[in-house]
């Protein structure tokens, strides 16, 4: 089994937004190493994707396929977004200018 090693304050790459959702308990070992490796958390959770994505080797195999194909290739045989089939709810938290103020 490979070895996770953080390096300690270390945390100034490039970034790109990604938003999800993460379980509690993910987010609060996160936070805990965060204190731990005196590093930010974007770094941290950088850090474990990038260690995650050299531990599977199929996905390395497949990345390698993808990047020996021409980029015209790619994008054609690239998976299309599926919709989904329950509506998606906006909620309005601007307050209604109808409702009486008590």
């Amino acid at each position: 089994m490979s070895r996770f090693k953080i390096e300690h304050g270390a945390s100034k790459v490039r970034l790109v937004l990604l938003k999800t959702n993460i379980e509690d308990s993910i987010s609060n070992d996160i936070d805990l190493m965060c204190q731990w490796s005196d590093n930010e958390r974007k770094y941290i959770i950088n850090e474990l994707l990038r260690f995650a994505l050299t531990q599977e080797e199929d996905f390395l195999k497949y990345k390698v396929s993808q990047s020996s194909r021409p980029p015209s290739e790619q994008r054609i045989q690239a998976t299309p977004i599926k919709g989904t089939t329950e509506p998606v709810r906006k909620i309005d938290s601007t307050p209604n200018s109808s409702t009486p103020h008590a």
